[in-house]
């Protein structure tokens, strides 16, 4: 339940999020049901809110609901409230979420994972503005706004019967969708400094003192698949273990995970592995495509530009392992005659990805005569 005026961290200047902005201040002050899509952690949420926060309902109540986070019965309960003696347990009548929130705003996350049921009941109070509670025989009236937020494909889902059509057609008034934050380069160093700003004070740091180059190169190459809410923990860390606000930050982990002293995941099969297998460190948590490469009939396996016959050590691994990615890289451009598409079909790559490697090893400049298309 909320009633105070919400201050969100919806910050960016690409043109493809600003029209985003556009959209949400032309449906907002409508008492309409809106559908938010968007990749896991786009802030789908904070658009909510903010179609809440500009509406004529901004000071009425705003209520949220994971429907993911509850199974078929307890969600019923949750959002249509139940009558006394309707199961065990329900000593007294207690009101849902859409009561609740009459005259406000319910927002509904993760609408795909609801049931046959659910959508059913939500259907007649998006269509009529009421329902029953359960265990009980008497119409409920509501008022509510409905906004509700997937990262599902509900189109698709409803073509295939598994969510109901003419709920969809009902909901879909106007649909929100979210731009990752892989397209929207041009804000990522500005999240980035709102966030490590707010993490420096957060640990009462006197000052923020800023990336280093290599740093913003990282967090820029990066793909996102976390989005806005990878890159806030990303930051996060990142200055909290500089922990210095006279420096600036330099090293970015993007995946915490990542050890050589990683267990292995759960064998998904009943037969277990041998120990051999079992005991093997996990040396990097990034994709391996160098098996797909060797594999690939396109291209002849290559050998380190360095590797020797007998290796001394110690030898530093990671500037090996960086040479021999440079090397297939540039074998499978000009193999492709440099046309960056065809290169990154034969290194099992998107081609994004493939920019992200050329822009790591700085290919990008030294290729010139790269083709893009």
């Amino acid at each position: 339940m909320s009633r105070y005026r919400h201050q969100d961290n919806l910050l960016g200047q690409a043109n493809s999020f600003l029209e985003v902005l556009e959209q949400i201040s032309q449906i907002a002050p409508l008492d309409k049901p809106v559908l938010v899509i968007g990749e896991r952690g786009t802030g789908k949420e904070l658009i909510a809110a903010r179609l809440h926060f500009l509406s004529k309902r901004w000071d009425q109540n705003y209520i949220k609901l994971n429907c993911a986070a509850l199974n078929e019965s307890l969600l019923e309960s949750e959002l249509f409230g139940y009558e006394a003696g309707a199961f065990t347990g329900a000593s007294k009548r207690r009101e849902g979420r859409f009561e609740v929130a009459h005259n406000g705003t319910l927002f509904l996350d993760e609408l795909a994972n609801t049931s046959g049921l659910i959508q059913e009941k939500l259907l007649r109070v998006v269509e009529y503005g009421e329902f029953e509670r359960v265990g009980g025989s008497k119409s409920v009236k509501t008022d509510v706004r409905l906004i509700a937020a997937t990262n599902e494909d509900l189109p698709a889902l409803a073509d295939a019967g598994e969510f109901r059509a003419d709920l969809l057609d009902r909901l879909a008034f106007d649909v929100i969708t979210i731009p990752p934050l892989r397209e929207r380069r041009e804000d990522i160093m500005m999240l980035a400094e709102n966030f490590a700003i707010n993490m420096a004070r957060e640990m009462e740091m006197e000052l923020f003192s800023g990336f280093t180059e290599k740093a913003k190169r990282t967090l820029l190459d990066y793909d996102w698949p976390g989005n806005i809410r990878e890159l806030k923990n990303v930051v996060e860390r990142a200055v909290y273990r500089t922990n210095n606000p006279h420096l600036p930050v330099h090293e970015i982990i993007l995946d915490p995970f990542e050890s050589v002293y990683r267990p292995q995941g759960r064998v998904k099969t009943k037969d277990r592995v041998s120990t051999s297998e079992s005991a093997s460190p996990i040396v990097s948590s990034q994709p391996d495509h160098t098996k797909d490469v060797i594999e690939s009939a396109d291209i002849t396996p290559l050998t380190p530009s360095n590797q020797q016959e007998s290796v001394e050590y110690p030898i530093d691994l990671k500037e090996r392992s960086q040479q021999y990615e440079i090397d297939m890289i540039k074998q499978a451009l000009a193999d492709s005659q440099f046309n960056q598409k065809k290169t990154a079909e034969k290194l099992s790559l998107t081609y994004h990805q493939l920019r992200g490697y050329l822009k790591k090893y700085n290919l990008l400049d030294s290729s010139a005569e790269s083709v893009e298309a």
